[in-house]
């Protein structure tokens, strides 16, 4: 009998079997999805596997096969198998990652029709009329409207008619003209509903590379050329022009036929650089983002499977976007943290994108101004070949960096001394020349707590074990964890004193704080709390236009952004980063410091970064006020040798939480106990202990964490581990998660 083993959306940990139809069997073959039974409820799965072979006791058929070609391209399943196998996450779940939500959550379509792949295709679109370019000349009596015009269009491409109508009076008629003259073409097409194709993205050139940019690209496009898989490290300096090596990569690979992934840390935060490479590429990419609608979704889903598109933007999740011909995967900032999901199945995107290039025989290219340990790893074990932008791709010079030592310097004129005299200056002296400034603050709100000066106590989150931030916009108590939200008190909910202390600084009362200071300056901030979406590349069109003097900012504001005219970069509490219970916290604050540092000097004028701390011989702070990335790399990397963590050790986290704390910690202490039990020696088990963040949402929090050097013998422990968790209490959760990067 033809049988077929299907993965299903649910969590569990193996595929099912079902028998195949003697009808059905040309379109039941390994990444096809089928309609089959799950007890009472039709699903739809995706066949991993076919095979001959005595059937399991009540088999039951596949339904339905509505694909003529497998939905999940061979490279892309195999991938998931591995990532499933790697990471011990459900088959299924890890399926979920790579269909289309509209597929996965209407099944019962299936049966209505013959595919599912019509669905969506843009029915019932609106239509808007685009100008073109043709191939005819321009007419010998052409107005001077008319010619600016048609210039407007010949260096765009295309452009929509009602643009061109709000910068030119008569520019319906003058297209007409020029469409009789065979100068120009009107089409009409869908409208674009993504934000990110909404504007206008005019074509540019191809600058000219600098030397060191073009030993890169050149090392890339040979080993294109050759079909080979291989991963580079692109080590480039902030300003080093990374972008412009990918875009000249993914130039060739198209030229190949070949399909290309490029996977950004937060597409949201990234719009200018999706701009970058519609510019190159016109429309033909596919940006992959969260605000996506279903039926967006599948069309783009579509437009890359079927090859008419050949490439794919996004953060993490566009790893599994269905690119044919796949040639060339790129990891732009490889160092993020965002690029490991912290949800579900717990996969790090710049591991798998090594393996999705190699499995597809392509190349992988990891760049960043500051290398994950693990990435120069690779390098330094000879498992990718490093290529160095050493210098700013328009010849400017690194910004001059020095630190402020907070234990021997006083406050400014506003009497804080988290705003110091020499910082307080620097941006008196750069407002007055007309330059802009930078203030990297990474805690949002007013004040993050909230203390009674009487008792002591402090205004904490009922269901997180965190402090309450205070929002004065809002006049809120807020926790960024679980977004419980209530009003500030009039007086302590535990004394009742009317005596409670603002404590700490946020961006929201920085903002403040510089208005009051300097109150002809124009002040923007740059934080979750204000800006999300299209509204984030608004804060930041204002700062390219020069409409605003000093930007506030948490993390969001190291993201590459390039800010031409920011000539000082302020960071006001270097330190937050560094007192963090993580093994990670000194390269984090690292990565932090220099990519921020990144922002300044990147126009025509010098730029300098002031660097506020209480510590400024801590390894992190010294190294970044050097520009001395490698010296840093071989710092923390001795460390990590000599305490056997990550990259010369690997660590499995068991994650177990519950709303009943004794329940959680006894489930915990069980699976501790039984993975000692089964542990090689070498396996080092530590735990159970509570986490460092002890409760959240309302659920009570331990870890267990497995070290070894092996990584088959941890793997054995691991999936040993799994097994006993599966027979546990569903009133606890038990989380594995396979070289985690949060350990809070």
């Amino acid at each position: 009998m033809l049988l077929a083993d299907v993965a299903l959306p649910i969590p569990l940990g193996r595929a099912l079997t079902y028998s195949v139809p003697a009808g059905d069997a040309e379109r039941v073959v390994p990444g096809a999805r089928v309609l089959v039974p799950l007890g009472t409820r039709r699903v739809v799965g995706v066949v991993l596997e076919r095979r001959e072979g005595e059937p399991p006791p009540k088999v039951r058929d596949v339904l339905r096969a509505p694909d003529e070609a497998p939905a999940v391209p061979s490279e892309l399943l195999e991938l998931l198998r591995e990532l499933a196998n790697y990471y011990v996450a459900p088959i299924g779940d890890v399926l979920r990652l790579a269909l289309p939500p509209l597929e996965r959550e209407l099944a019962k379509a299936v049966v209505a029709q013959p595919t599912l792949f019509d669905a969506a295709r843009g029915v019932g679109a609106r239509q808007v009329a685009w100008v073109e370019v043709a191939e005819g000349s321009e007419p010998a009596k052409t107005s001077a409207s008319a010619k600016a015009l048609l210039a407007r269009v010949r260096a765009a491409g295309s452009v929509p008619l009602s643009r061109l109508a709000d910068q030119w009076a008569g520019a319906r008629g003058i297209v007409a003209r020029l469409e009789a003259a065979g100068a120009v073409r009107v089409a009409r097409r869908a409208a674009p509903e993504d934000a990110f194709f909404r504007d206008e993205a005019a074509r540019d050139a191809p600058p000219e590379l600098t030397e060191p940019q073009r030993d890169a690209v050149d090392a890339i496009t040979r080993t294109l050329d050759a079909s080979a898989p291989k991963t580079f490290l692109l080590h480039g300096v902030t300003g080093s022009g990374k972008t412009e090596v990918y875009l000249h990569a993914i130039s060739h690979a198209r030229a190949l036929g070949r399909g290309v992934v490029v996977l950004v840390p937060e597409i949201a935060l990234t719009p200018q650089l999706v701009a970058r490479y519609r510019a190159r590429f016109g429309d033909d990419v596919a940006v992959i983002h969260s605000h996506l609608t279903p039926k967006e979704r599948h069309g783009m889903w579509h437009k890359l499977r079927s090859g008419r598109l050949k490439v794919a933007i996004g953060a993490r999740s566009a790893l599994f976007a269905p690119v044919a011909t796949l040639g060339l995967v790129i990891v732009d900032e490889e160092h993020d943290s965002s690029f490991k999901q912290e949800e579900g199945v717990r996969y790090h995107a710049r591991d798998m994108a090594i393996l999705r290039a190699h499995r597809a025989r392509g190349v992988c290219v990891l760049g960043s101004a500051t290398p994950s340990l693990e990435t120069e790893f690779l390098a330094r074990s000879g498992r990718a070949e490093k290529l160095r932008l050493p210098g700013r791709a328009r010849a400017q010079a690194m910004p001059h960096v020095a630190t402020i030592d907070l234990r021997r310097t006083g406050a400014g004129p506003t009497g804080d001394k988290r705003l110091s005299l020499p910082l307080h200056r620097a941006l008196e002296e750069t407002l007055a020349r007309g330059e802009q400034s930078i203030l990297f603050l990474n805690r949002r709100g007013f004040s993050p707590s909230v203390r009674c000066e009487a008792c002591g106590k402090v205004e904490t989150c009922p269901q997180c074990s965190v402090a309450l931030t205070f929002h004065k916009f809002r006049e809120t108590l807020r926790c960024h964890y679980c977004e419980h939200e209530r009003p500030l008190p009039p007086k302590c909910r535990a004394c009742g004193a009317p005596a409670l202390a603002l404590e700490g600084l946020g961006t929201e009362k920085l903002e403040e704080t510089l208005a009051t200071a300097f109150p002809s300056a124009r002040i923007a901030r740059l934080d979750r709390d204000v800006a999300s979406g299209r509204a984030i590349e608004k804060v930041l069109a204002r700062v390219r236009a020069r409409e605003v003097d000093m930007l506030v900012g948490t993390q969001m504001v190291t993201k590459g952004h390039d800010l031409p005219h920011v000539t000082l970069v302020g960071v006001v509490n270097a330190d937050a980063a560094l007192s963090l219970p993580d093994f990670r916290a000194t390269e984090r604050a690292f990565q932090l410091l220099v990519q921020v540092a990144g922002r300044a000097g990147r126009g025509d004028v010098a730029g300098r970064v002031l660097v506020q701390t209480y510590d400024p011989d801590h390894p992190a702070i010294a190294f970044a006020l050097r520009h001395d990335v490698d010296g840093f790399l071989d710092h923390e990397l001795a460390d990590r040798k000599q305490l056997g963590y990550p990259p010369y050790a690997r660590v499995v986290l068991l994650r177990v939480d519950g709303a009943d704390e004794r329940a959680a910690r006894e489930a915990a202490r069980v699976l501790a106990d039984h993975a000692r039990s089964v542990a090689d020696h070498g396996v080092l088990i530590l735990g159970p202990a509570p986490a460092p963040l002890a409760r959240l949402r309302g659920r009570y929090r331990f870890r267990v964490m497995m070290r070894a050097v092996d990584r088959a013998a941890l793997r054995r422990v691991v999936v040993a581990v799994a097994r006993r968790a599966s027979q546990g209490s569903r009133a606890v959760r038990v989380a594995i998660d396979v070289d985690p990067v949060q350990l809070l």
